[in-house]
């Protein structure tokens, strides 16, 4: 790898190019100004991210020793808390206070609605999530098991159309219903001085709340009539002449929503960057965002396709005025954690924290974006938005607050221009997340919860406690509720309602929307503004939810209830009955079968988040969280003897042949069986047999050893 110096430290040459060859011509930023700062900021974080990560061991191996010093004795939740006090792990509450983040576009501050995570790394899947602000709710249903089984491609089967115009015009009635009658009844649209005008039985009938519409959209033959319900847009668009719309009384040939307001751009848990090459690569992705150029083509169907960004809507309202709406979801990027270093910069001939790198490349990039001039760009306001995971508890907050504030110096930025977005997934986190948000309250815009991640630190922390129960029990246990419904309260008395997001997890079955459609309503019911979904599709038909809820309404209800007791938070679901045989092999093989699912891809192809067959050939989206969670499920019971290391190995040899035949399709695969000892398989083996050992039980070290190793090993 050739290096070049740049103000004392040594930078991959394609880096250094890279950087100011693409990232810095047009930001008023010059070169030698940015590794100048660059240093600056080792020098004066680096020291201080090291012992940060200190201290996550010192308290890891305080409170094992404290629990292996308790052995079976009875859980004592107040000589828990006095232990944690004690060693600092908790700290003293704030005072009162509300968040004062300065310019926040209306998308995180005031609008509820989907929020959409992708791999910043694939450019088609970034141009996707950028271009989910607006959706088909027809092709939503029609394409999805909304309506029962998917369809083979090919034509238009009349009992499903008929079948998602009757549920989609139900739904209007709910969200935008008339003052009389049925949207399925209507014959025609069209607006006049008064606003809408839908015809039923030859008589003119309005909207039950006339200002929800708001104006009129013509492209091509569609005209679209434009409403607003909960802050979120909804398009009737009629078209008589196309074949759905012909097939309509009305004319009316879809229903487009306002689905993704916001969507992160992952550098994080979806990708596998393990190399100054792969950052090149998920930088110069989030840089075409930000400059507005990037361009994606691509094969589908045998056809080629150019994907971009989409350009923004204009509306004539009524008085004849013109309404501009975004065309694209409002883009947050996610860093990397404090954790993991790169080889891209080296400082003393010592990898630096890749942390510290992404926050300075990439608020570098969104500079583009707040010098865009006349042109469609992301933040309306000026602001950054950079989501930080994995931080444990405020001390971490603050550090990455005086970082960013150290960035915005560098590039010229106004104070608190970068807005961080706090994910609460880390068991330090929740329990001191008042303190967390105090300390970056400046600059705070979201904060979230996270069954995998979260249940993956609760399992780390508490590893020495006991045998967790599974994974079924664990989704309905006390601490977990105690965190969603703390996270909510705790966002809404440091005055996140109109400020903020307040956000809840992922749905991790892509396939599964008519299942999503039942259980994700619970979101927006709970208080959040957003929640994360897995597709352009699944933020469609999740944007219905937020018709149905009103959200600030709802968060209105739920301001100054009484937060559940700190120590329901801190009570690990441990099995307080032996798990049976079945349960355990069953556990077993599906943790097994899912680790090495994920990670041969991510070792092997680097890829970092993919929808991956599960044990009974279910695909579910795995990332760096899902392997987490099942990697520590079968450490603890390493641990506690209720698997053996014989039968991990037996699993994880049966899974590998069954993972293999899973991807028997995929000519870029490599199997792991017979020989089982690919950079892969190690990795998974690694991530079980070593899990007790790994920083916080992340992944992050081991895969990116492995997937090292396979580089290398290709180049061989």
């Amino acid at each position: 790898m050739a290096r070049v110096t740049r103000h004392g430290l040594e930078v991959d040459q394609d880096f250094a190019r890279f950087v100011e060859d693409q990232v810095l011509p047009g930001t008023d930023v010059q070169a030698d100004a940015f590794w100048q700062g660059y240093a600056a900021l080792l020098d004066g974080f680096m020291a201080e991210n090291r012992a940060l990560l200190d201290r996550r061991v010192e308290l890891q191996a305080r409170i094992d020793a404290w629990h292996k010093a308790r052995g079976n004795q009875p859980w004592d939740a107040a000589a828990y808390r006095a232990f944690l006090t004690e060693i600092g792990y908790l700290v003293p509450e704030p005072a009162p206070f509300t968040i004062e983040n300065g310019a926040v576009d209306p998308e995180i501050a005031s609008l509820a609605g989907p929020q959409l995570v992708v791999p910043v790394s694939n450019a088609r899947f970034a141009l996707n999530a950028a271009n989910a602000r607006w959706g088909s709710l027809y092709d939503a249903m029609y394409g999805s098991d909304v309506m029962g089984p998917p369809l083979a491609p090919g034509g238009i089967d009349p009992a499903r159309r008929d079948a998602v115009v009757a549920r989609a015009a139900a739904f209007l009635d709910q969200a935008l219903p008339l003052a009389s009658g049925s949207h399925a009844e209507v014959t025609a649209y069209d607006a006049d001085g008064q606003g809408l005008a839908a015809t039923i039985a030859g008589q003119v009938v309005r909207l039950a709340d006339p200002a929800a519409y708001i104006g009129i959209r013509r492209e091509g033959g569609d005209t679209a009539y434009v409403l607003r319900h909960h802050g979120l847009h909804v398009e009737l668009v009629v078209n008589p002449d196309h074949p759905i719309g012909a097939a309509s009384a009305s004319g009316l040939r879809d229903v487009v929503l306002e689905a993704a307001l916001t969507a992160i751009q992952d550098c994080e848990d979806s990708v596998a960057a393990v190399d100054a090459q792969d950052k090149i690569g998920v930088y110069a992705n989030w840089l075409g965002l930000m400059k507005g150029d990037l361009v994606e083509s691509f094969e589908k169907g045998g056809k080629m396709m150019t994907r971009r960004l989409a350009g923004d809507r204009q509306i004539t309202r009524p008085d004849g005025s013109i309404l501009t709406l975004p065309g694209r979801a409002l883009l947050l990027v996610r860093n990397v954690g404090h954790l993991m270093t790169t080889d891209a910069v080296l400082k003393d001939g010592a990898e630096t924290p890749e942390g510290l790198m992404d926050a300075m490349v990439t608020v570098a990039c969104a500079l583009h974006d707040l010098k865009r001039g006349d042109r469609p760009g992301n933040s309306r306001v000026g602001s950054v938005y950079v989501v930080k995971p994995k931080m444990h508890g405020p001390d971490e907050a603050a550090f990455a607050d005086r970082v960013f504030t150290h960035v915005e110096q560098v590039l010229g930025l106004p104070a608190n221009t970068v807005k961080l977005g706090l994910m609460d997934e880390e068991r330090r986190t929740s329990a001191n997340l008042a303190a967390c948000i105090h300390a970056i309250r400046n600059r705070i815009v979201f904060i979230n919860t996270g069954f995998l991640d979260r249940t993956g630190d609760e399992i780390h922390t508490s590893m020495q406690a006991g045998a967790f129960v599974g994974r079924a029990a664990m989704k309905a246990s006390t601490w977990l509720q105690a965190y969603e419904d703390r996270n909510v309260l705790i966002g809404l008395a440091a005055g996140m309602k109109g400020r903020a997001q307040i956000g809840k997890g992922m749905w991790a079955k892509p396939d599964a929307l008519a299942e999503m459609l039942e259980v994700k309503i619970g979101h927006p019911q709970s208080g959040a503004s957003t929640a994360w979904v897995p597709s352009p599709t699944a933020a469609t038909l999740h944007a219905m939810h937020y018709h149905m809820v009103d959200v600030a309404a709802r968060q209105a209800e739920l301001a100054g209830k009484a937060l559940p007791d700190l120590d329901l938070l801190l009570t690990p679901a441990l099995a307080s009955e032996p798990l049976t045989r079945d349960e355990i092999l069953r556990e077993l093989d599906n943790s097994a079968q899912g680790i090495l699912g994920y990670v041969v891809r991510w070792v092997d192809q680097g890829i970092g988040c993919s929808k991956v067959p599960d044990i009974d050939d279910v695909p579910l989206m795995e990332d760096r969280a899902t392997c987490r969670i099942s990697a520590q499920y079968l450490a603890n019971w390493l641990e506690h003897g209720l698997i053996t290391r014989d039968q991990v190995e037996d699993a994880l040899r049966r899974m590998a042949v069954k993972v293999d035949a899973q991807n028997a399709g995929d000519p870029a695969y490599r199997p792991m069986a017979p020989g089982f000892d690919g950079p892969a398989f190690k990795a998974a083996r690694d991530l079980i047999l070593t899990g007790t050992e790994q920083p916080s039980g992340y992944t992050e070290p081991t895969l990116h050893a492995r997937r090292k190793e396979a580089k290398a090993l290709a180049r061989a």
